[in-house]
């Protein structure tokens, strides 16, 4: 291994990097060093590095198009995070893919990006790795139920119910891209509780029909989703978003032959997490609550990933599956099949394969 940490860049200042990035960053200093922390203005960028600088004391801030171009041109960056708004997410990470940074990003968009990326691939020396972040196949609680899965035998149905918080007292309320970004809140939200399906169920969403609302004045449409699935293994299920509820509840639940398992967002003795529980056929049920540190786990796969790669310096290294952009790419693409069928009276939408 390398005897210096790699080298990271941030691009984004708002309230994910300082609420969520920085502290959860702060957490493994010793595996990574941040460098520069990028925004379109000055005063977001100095601001998020003002909170940095605790932890990382090397930290500069960065800003505009200028400043952009230096975190490209910098070779000694090696991973980029790129925490933006949607609508310039996906053509900013294509920019540092090609300049060969491996990049770590939330998903907002996917097919034409997947095919730029490959081209990208086939051009560039030791091919950049695209990562998902904010992403629930590294939440502890879905890992150990994915192994638990097994205990409740064939699956007979799943629910998933969603009933966010998304109002004026929640920071991402007056988020500008997300009211712009075409499904709203209830892609940028949804798309975590689909990922966290599909890693439970280890079969793909083939097909959807879904009915769609807007209720709330105050949220862009829709705010309200209702929908049956099919895997592709024959259960159904139904996935039930509505955006902002007064009495917040987020469950993920499957009956077996066996038994039934459910995961629960909820918290315990001050700490927020998930409550996991297994009902088995003996009447027996077991309960776990795993704290939430999803980024912290995705961070530290990322930096080991980038570390790796750097040092095997071709395109035969294999990083983290669970971060693959693929995977994002497959969690857009159940959602926006809900949304085409919410749209089109409830049709019956086949989900694109990825």
């Amino acid at each position: 291994m390398n005897e210096q940490p790699p080298t990271i860049a941030i691009l984004g200042a708002g309230i994910f990097v300082r609420t969520q990035y920085i502290p959860r960053l702060s957490e493994i200093a010793h595996l990574v060093l941040v460098k520069y922390i990028w925004s379109r203005s000055q005063e977001s960028a100095e601001e998020a590095v003002g909170v940095a600088r605790k932890h990382f004391p090397q930290v500069e801030a960065k800003w505009g198009e200028s400043g952009l171009d230096e975190i490209i041109l910098d070779a000694s960056i090696l991973g980029v995070a790129v925490v933006l708004a949607g609508q310039t997410q996906v053509d900013i990470s294509l920019k540092l893919l090609k300049a060969g940074k491996h990049v770590l990003q939330a998903v907002r968009e996917a097919e034409t990006a997947l095919s730029c990326y490959n081209s990208i691939c086939a051009k560039v020396p030791g091919q950049p790795i695209w990562a998902v972040a904010e992403n629930y196949r590294f939440e502890p609680a879905f890992v150990e139920s994915k192994k638990l899965m097994a205990e409740i035998g064939d699956m007979m149905n799943i629910q998933v119910i969603v009933e966010g918080s998304m109002n004026s007292s929640n920071p991402y309320f007056s988020s500008t891209w997300r009211r712009n970004f075409t499904g709203g809140f209830v892609l940028d939200m949804g798309v975590h509780f689909i990922a966290g399906l599909r890693m439970l169920v280890g079969s793909e969403v083939d097909s959807v029909s879904a009915t769609t609302s807007h209720v709330d004045a105050s949220l862009p449409p829709p705010d309200i989703i209702s929908s049956l699935f099919q895997l592709e293994n024959g259960c159904s299920g139904v996935f039930v978003m509505v955006v902002s509820s007064k009495s917040p509840k987020i469950v993920w639940r499957i009956v077996g032959l066996n038994g039934t398992l459910q995961v629960e967002r909820g918290n315990k003795e001050g700490k927020h997490g998930y409550l996991v529980s297994l009902s088995t056929a003996d009447g027996q049920t077991k309960n776990s609550f795993y704290p939430f540190c999803g980024v912290t786990e995705e961070l530290k796969a990322f930096i080991h990933d980038i570390s790796h790669a750097a040092l095997q310096k071709d395109s035969t290294y294999e990083a983290e599956p669970r971060s693959s952009f693929i995977e994002g790419a497959r969690d857009i693409a159940v959602l926006e099949a809900m949304l085409e069928s919410g749209m089109k009276q409830g049709i019956q939408v086949k989900v694109q394969r990825v």
